[in-house]
């Protein structure tokens, strides 16, 4: 019987998750922005009619806004928060034009943007540096130990005494590197290498499909070779380690979403396994109900999933302001006015349709239409 952490819970579990993170996301570009001398005309958390705010002695309007799925910064010369230029930015007087955001070099304008996505990756880091000092890393040698019987692997002709030294060609040092380099590809053909009493050998086959269930009720199609290694190691990691270990961790994740990203385009995965805000609202619920722990490694996992987002090239995204600027250093001059109407409207046209898609995802895996 699946657990449910309650409506209440799931409430409050993903407001705690992502009204911080939209924050630490705005406060990226905030910062940066008010480093290179740009005023910040609003600081907004959530999207629509303002619900409660003040305004600093800055001039800045901090806000809650009644939609809380996501925010924004509005920079003086910004026409509206998705940073479309004010044509009326240059008839300012002068001491407010060079406080503008179109006023600054091309150079200040994306390190402001870049730095939303970049906060992010960085919020995650500490969180899991901190798990990788607290709890250490497991280090697990790729040795075979046993094979479950009739699985991929034993059916491929691997044998206990095995050590797996690469997969598709990427070596892998540790088991936990196989389990990452295959969990997100059930079905698909892979070629492992692997040594055999001192020698070389290949094998190419079809991995193993896992279909598991959790607590909660939930699927998931999970690529499983069928074989177990002997009893992992936790070998403790320093203060100074820990942020190396934080980095290479964010790093594999971010791995894991392009390969899985690229899987839903090329039509590997299906686009029915797309989640969006109630799903997310769901397992943080699940999680915060699973311990804090969970909750915790969960926030940083979503803080990664923000980054990564934001970066992609798309209008209205940070990475769809930064692909402008960088045809802009090309061409050494701005992308024409209305190309960026046009694509701005697309853009977010783009966006809404997505919304839509994944929300609807959401209410079938929910049962909610029929």
């Amino acid at each position: 019987m699946s657990e449910n952490p309650g409506f209440l819970l799931t409430v409050l579990a993903f407001l705690l998750v992502l009204g911080p993170l939209v924050f630490v996301h705005e406060m990226g570009h905030y910062l940066v922005g008010r480093w290179f001398g740009v005023k910040a005309e609003s600081f907004s958390i959530g999207f629509g009619r303002e619900i409660a705010g003040w305004t600093d002695k800055r001039g800045t309007r901090w806000k809650l806004g009644m939609l809380p799925l996501g925010g924004y910064v509005q920079f003086a010369g910004d026409m509206d928060p998705a940073s479309r230029a004010d044509p009326e930015w240059q008839s300012l007087p002068a001491d407010e034009r060079n406080r503008t955001f179109q006023s600054k070099s091309l150079l200040q304008r994306a390190l402001i943007v870049f730095a939303g996505p970049a906060i992010n990756f960085l919020f995650a880091i500490l969180i899991l540096a901190g798990f990788a000092f607290a709890y250490g890393k497991s280090v697990t040698p790729t040795v075979i130990a046993d094979l479950v019987p009739s699985s991929a692997a034993a059916e491929a002709g691997l044998l206990p005494g095995d050590k797996i030294t690469s997969i598709d060609g990427e070596a892998v040092e540790w088991f936990d590197e196989v389990g990452r380099k295959i969990a997100h590809r059930p079905g698909e053909r892979i070629t492992v290498r692997a040594d055999r009493d001192g020698t070389s050998r290949e094998f190419s086959f079809d991995i193993g499909v896992e279909v598991q269930k959790d607590r909660f009720g939930n699927e998931y199609r999970i690529g499983r070779l069928g074989i177990m290694s002997a009893k992992p190691i936790i070998r403790d990691v320093s203060l100074i380690e820990a942020p190396v270990v934080a980095v290479q961790r964010t790093g594999e994740i971010v791995k894991l979403m392009v390969a899985t990203l690229g899987q839903v385009i090329t039509g590997r995965r299906s686009v029915s396994e797309l989640g969006g805000p109630l799903k997310i609202a769901q397992v943080s619920g699940e999680q915060l109900a699973a311990g804090p722990d969970d909750f915790i490694f969960f926030i940083a996992l979503i803080s990664i999933n923000l980054g990564f987002i934001n970066l992609l090239p798309i209008p209205m995204l940070d990475g769809g302001h930064l692909l402008f600027y960088a045809i802009e250093g090309i061409r050494r001059k701005p992308v024409n006015p209305k190309v960026m109407e046009w694509a701005f409207r697309s853009g977010l046209a783009a966006v809404l349709a997505l919304m839509v898609f994944v929300t609807v995802n959401d209410l079938a895996s929910f049962g909610l239409l029929g």
